[in-house]
């Protein structure tokens, strides 16, 4: 098509444009808020083609890393993390035949080189682009706020193009010059014009570049895009945000036209060495838990499994579990599974005196319920309301005194002493003025003690979800959670156990919560369970199907604080018999909290000072990293308990149980498969791509972070959100890093033929396979425990050997963290 042809044209006119803009949208991430934070792989547009290919198309568009640095590869070969042999091998076959300290240096040349060019070539942003920037984030920022401002955005009922064209005009920023002094009603029309002088095969690469100019803009509009209560009330599309950029660019008499790349020769050459050292790193770690996984599957017997135990308890899948596990484990006779930590209920869940409600499901599925907290009258509900009133009046009061104009200086100077009292208080002695609080609020009884879950179908709906479960849907959840699990003996106790994180001035601090909850906590998910599991009705048809749960098996949940290890139970549904089970349970608890702090925070402190120390740190508001979140994750293992609770796996593992043997039409496996798997990538990738270009793909260092609109971080006072994790959470140190950038390696126990039955019904979780995005290893017990390793298009290669001699793994650094 001539550059000349206009719009009017085309074959299908807008849209052409939409299904342009479409596709160009698929090259960058969504984006949560920052207040539900949702770990995703912010080159999740790529994953339909190789690892490889992916990163360099990513740098191209993005302008970032994909591999780690020499000095961090040189790190890990000094350590012993990187295998020589298996170093060696994975540069002899992508025709390297140098050692790896010559590599190394190959590859510090080539980044010191591009350097020097860059330098020399003199580039400098180009001013146009920087100034609409500047204005368009501004708006954003402004019409995407979700509650933080003071002050709203004029029109934002109306949309956001709708609310643009009204300020333009009045912004001395913007120059009244072109389109924009007379902008379209309809963005698609603002958009036809600018591309009146681009044939149709420049859009989509035109509307790719606008659309990763400002790529943390750009994912939360995708993600607001889809629904929910702020997108109800302001609504705002892709093809808005691109019909005002483009006026902007106009205006500003910025040059449009899409790039033609750039000339990436020595770039990848040094990729190539780098996708050696980072395959040969993978393989390393991998060798050493299939190897010890296979030497476990050995040793399971029927007797390892028949025992009753004191208790049973179910954590989330997180890698933080695995500290704790282990711990409650070696405490008394207790049981462990991993489950993922929505506990297989989608559902989206409002608090008793909760504003809005709160997704409870992975972002990969749909909440099929609304389950709202339903209070019971009594002294511990008037006890919390009188409380809750005094508080919120006193907040609402404050803030009006605070933002008010008119009272705003005189609060300051009244008030000024008494805050500059709590601010010293804060700083010097953190940890008592928590405990104040801690007292105090002990005087207010939570809400789950007089509060119970609406679970009972309502016939009614809130929005588009049925409120409450029917029972057909309570047996199903249960069964599924038992089948996926492979439980089969219950004892006296049974605690559903999700978790939450607990921190102080951390704009990051549900990036600490549940990834499978969407960034909440995962105690309301755990009580939901728990009291479907209580029902007489659901343990009557559970035995129809064939599960059984003895009469005096109870049920209840509770809470996992990842900051401090201390696991709250919420016993409202025990009976009286059971209260010696449970003290005995809850002093168990303690004591494995202790050791578990210990771990985390320096194995030379004793228990009681490791709690405190992790108290200190959950409450110290200058602390930049109250704990280490999921950093260091680099395996996957679905199977028994069994193949890995005589294994420290340091934290490092995400473990899902799973029993073959109970699963002959591998229904439970291809529900693990496809979707904690997916899940458990999406958090390795953004931990690792976050580690390896912190200033891309992460968010930079907490100290100068700046909240915005409670829907993300700005590195000092505007431009575009950053959208993975901080620093803090990924590195020991400003030049080492802490977290291992990885990409997941899973292991799972069952026969091979079964996992290839599953692959080939899912090309989502195969096309992800194939392109090396994740690796996949199979311990089959139906094969003598042989290793298969999935090479592609579902074809295994069998491990008749280990893949590298078994030295004592290190452990990963720790010193930061003293």
């Amino acid at each position: 098509m001539s550059s000349n042809t206009s719009i009017e044209e085309t074959t299908n006119g807008p849209t052409s444009i939409e299904a342009s803009i479409e596709k160009a949208a698929t090259t960058v991430g969504s984006v949560w808020p920052i207040h539900s934070f949702v770990t995703a792989n912010p080159l999740s547009g790529f994953e339909d083609v190789p690892f490889e290919e992916a990163v360099r198309q990513a740098a191209d568009l993005l302008g970032g890393r994909g591999y780690p640095r020499p000095e961090t590869f040189r790190a890990a070969l000094a350590d012993g993390r990187i295998d020589r042999e298996i170093l060696r091998a994975e540069l002899s076959e992508r025709g390297h035949e140098i050692d790896p300290e010559t590599a190394l240096e190959r590859m510090d040349t080539d980044i010191e080189d591009d350097t020097q060019d860059a330098d020399s070539e003199g580039e400098t942003p180009d001013d146009a682009v920087e100034h609409v920037d500047h204005v368009l984030s501004k708006w954003l920022s402004a019409f995407l706020d979700e509650g933080q401002a003071a002050w709203s955005m004029p029109g934002r009922e109306n949309g956001f193009y709708a609310a643009f064209c009204e300020v333009a005009e009045h912004d001395g920023q913007i120059p009244q010059e072109g389109l924009v002094i007379d902008l379209p009603e309809e963005p698609i029309e603002a958009i036809e014009a600018v591309l009146e002088q681009y044939p149709e095969s420049q859009w989509a690469p035109l509307f790719e570049e606008q659309l990763a100019a400002l790529p943390g803009w750009t994912g939360l509009i995708k993600q607001r895009a889809e629904g929910g209560v702020w997108q109800s009330r302001y609504p705002i599309t892709l093809a808005g945000y691109l019909a005002a950029r483009l006026a902007l660019l106009d205006a500003f008499d910025a040059d449009v036209a899409p790039s033609t790349g750039q000339d990436g020769t020595q770039r990848d050459a040094t990729d190539d060495l780098a996708a050696a050292f980072l395959a040969a790193w993978e393989r390393s770690y991998r060798a050493e838990l299939v190897d010890n996984v296979a030497a476990q599957s050995e040793s399971i017997t029927e007797s390892n499994s028949s025992a009753r135990p004191d208790a049973q308890l179910v954590f989330c899948i997180d890698t933080r579990s695995e500290v704790i596990r282990r711990h409650v484990e070696a405490v008394g006779e207790y049981e462990t599974h991993g489950y993922a930590g929505f506990f297989g209920v989608p559902m989206e869940y409002r608090g008793y005196d909760a504003e809005v409600s709160v997704a409870g499901c992975p972002p990969i599925v749909d909440p099929a319920h609304r389950i709202t907290e339903m209070p019971v009258e009594g002294p511990e509900r008037t006890s919390y309301d009188r409380w809750s009133g005094i508080r919120e009046a006193a907040g609402e009061l404050v803030e009006t005194l605070k933002t008010n104009p008119a009272t705003a200086f005189g609060f300051v100077e009244n008030a000024g002493g008494g805050y500059g009292l709590a601010l010293t208080a804060r700083t010097l002695f953190p940890q008592r003025l928590q405990e104040l609080f801690d007292t105090a609020e002990d005087v207010v009884p939570d809400d789950h003690e007089f509060c119970d879950p609406l679970l009972d179908h309502q016939h009614t709906y809130a929005g588009d979800l049925p409120v409450g479960l029917t029972h057909d849907e309570k047996v199903e959840y249960a069964a599924t959670a038992f089948e996926l699990m492979g439980i089969e003996t219950f004892g006296r106790l049974v605690a559903f156990v999700g978790h939450a994180s607990e921190t102080a001035n951390n704009p990051h601090d549900s990036s600490l919560d549940c990834g499978a909850c969407a960034g909440n906590p995962g105690g309301p998910n755990a009580r939901v369970l728990a009291a479907i599991c209580n029902d007489p009705a659901v343990r009557t048809a559970l035995a129809d199907r064939g599960i059984e749960i003895p009469e005096d098996t109870a049920f209840l949940a509770g809470e996992h604080n990842t900051t401090t290890d201390e696991i709250e139970l919420f016993d409202d549904a025990i009976p009286e018999s059971h209260a010696e089970d449970l003290a005995e349970l809850r002093g168990d608890l303690a004591t494995a909290r202790e050791h578990a702090a210990a771990e985390r925070v320096a194995p030379t402190d004793a228990g009681g000072a490791a709690v405190s120390e992790t108290e200190r740190r959950a409450a110290d508001w200058a602390e930049t990293r109250p704990e280490w979140g999921l950093a260091g994750n680099a395996g996957f293992v679905v199977g028994p308990r069994e193949l890995t609770s005589d294994l420290d796996l340091d934290g490092r593992a995400f473990l899902h149980s799973y029993d073959w043997s109970t699963d002959p039409e591998g229904d439970a496996l291809e529900a693990i498969l496809t979707g904690p798997l997916i899940v458990t990538q999406w958090i390795n990738a953004q931990y690792y791509f976050s580690t390896v270009d912190n200033a891309v793909y992460g968010s930079g260092s907490k100290i100068t972070h700046n909240p915005v609109g409670n829907v993300g971080v700005y590195q000092g006072n505007g431009g575009d959100l950053m959208t993975g994790l901080p620093s803090q959470s990924l590195l020991a140190s400003f030049d080492r890093p802490y977290h291992q950038p990885l990409r997941l390696s899973t292991v799972v126990h069952a026969p091979v033929e079964r996992v290839t039955e599953v692959l080939a019904d899912h090309d989502e979780v195969t096309e992800l396979l194939d392109n090396d995005w994740l690796s996949l290893s199979v311990v089959d017990p139906s094969q003598g425990h042989r290793v298969f390793h999935y090479e592609e298009h579902l074809e295994w290669r069998p491990i008749t050997e280990p893949e590298a001699h078994r030295p004592e793994m290190p452990e990963a650094p720790a010193a930061a963290d003293d």
